[in-house]
């Protein structure tokens, strides 16, 4: 059904095979800081019209794929699809970001939370499809979803937050109502992934941008126990052929050695977490992803190459480890596109004397 793949190198590197020079894909590489993506985006009217759209979810996943010579395309999406697809009122607020107009809020509102159709997001998966033609096997593809914490977060609080308070005082006086709520998100983003794979993504990352703000023991019972329940229940092997997991708990380093425990085939670190002593504590029983701070592209062209250089000397050789480059989050709309080739080519030139 899909033409062969040319460029395998993230994949190998996902697993601990060996591979020339490190690959490099980047969270959010189809976004606001590349004019044809802000063209499309205002052809199709509104973010929403743009996700929903498996053709113009095609187009820019492909645009910085036909920019850059990058190792992986992702997705274009959401990590907010799921609870849309709930019934909980989707929408974005120019400047406010992502809003639910229903909320999660009581007992009632919970016992009313079932798991999606998931005929009612065919909209991804027609676009993961269309997008695996249209890639025509130059690398591989990535599906994705967000952790159920964190979609469990916008879920509770109806909208982005910084103290999470209301979902935290679920936690702390009712955990029990909370754990439904990330029962129910598990094993829908586990659904949701398999599709995903199905459709054909050939690797899934999980997204787990709120694990962070949990203290330690909370962590591990309210966002990595779920997130195992997902990864327990995704398809590995699809057409013969291994589909990595990759999790990533954004401020997860402090549990990288219980991340790498799960079973997830990598890792993803932010900038705050050395390559090194990542790979000491778990012994390259996983590979890793990442993790230059993203704004280290807002520097010279030489401060960009060195910060790379630094990154990639941090993981060290690979030997019988696993690396793919990566920014520590999300891409910002205000980086300079021709930094990110200055990146690219680093990466890819530099990281060969780690290969020998």
């Amino acid at each position: 059904m899909f033409a062969p793949l040319k460029n395998d190198t993230f994949l190998r590197a996902l697993q601990r095979q060996k591979v020339e020079y490190t690959p490099v894909w980047l969270m959010r590489q189809a976004g606001r800081y590349l004019a044809e993506y802000n063209a499309t985006r205002a052809k199709a009217g509104s973010f929403l019209g743009l996700a929903k759209n498996p053709e113009f979810a095609c187009e820019v996943t492909l645009q910085p794929i036909d920019r850059y010579p990058l190792d992986a395309a992702i997705l274009f999406s959401d990590i907010l699809m799921i609870p849309d697809a709930m019934g909980l009122g989707l929408e974005f607020v120019a400047g406010e970001g992502p809003q639910f107009k229903h909320p999660l809020r009581t007992a009632s509102d919970i016992a009313k939370l079932a798991v999606p159709d998931m005929n009612d997001l065919r909209y991804v998966f027609d676009a993961v499809t269309l997008i695996r033609k249209e890639l025509n096997g130059r690398v591989p593809l990535i599906g994705f979803a967000g952790s159920p914490w964190t979609i469990s977060c916008y879920m509770i609080e109806g909208q982005g937050s910084k103290e999470y308070r209301t979902i935290k005082t679920m936690m702390y006086a009712q955990p029990e109502l909370l754990k439904q709520v990330l029962s129910i998100a598990a094993q829908s983003t586990a659904l949701y992934l398999n599709e995903q794979i199905k459709a054909g993504a050939q690797a899934v990352m999980i997204f787990d941008s709120w694990g962070g703000v949990l203290a330690n023991g909370k962590y591990q019972e309210f966002s990595l126990h779920y997130i195992k329940q997902v990864v327990d229940n995704l398809i590995r092997t699809h057409n013969g052929e291994k589909v990595p997991a990759i999790v990533f708990t954004k401020g997860g380093g402090l549990w990288v050695d219980e991340i790498a425990n799960i079973g997830c085939d990598a890792v993803g670190l932010d900038w705050t977490m050395s390559l090194a002593k990542a790979r000491r504590l778990t012994g390259d029983k996983v590979a890793f992803q990442g993790n230059i701070d993203p704004m280290a592209l807002f520097g010279s062209e030489q401060a960009i190459r060195q910060e790379v250089r630094r990154v990639i000397d941090d993981f060290g050789p690979v030997k019988e480890g696993g690396h793919v480059f990566n920014l520590g989050h999300g891409i910002s709309q205000f980086t300079p596109p021709e930094n990110v080739a200055y990146l690219i080519d680093e990466v890819h030139q530099y990281s060969k004397t780690m290969h020998l």
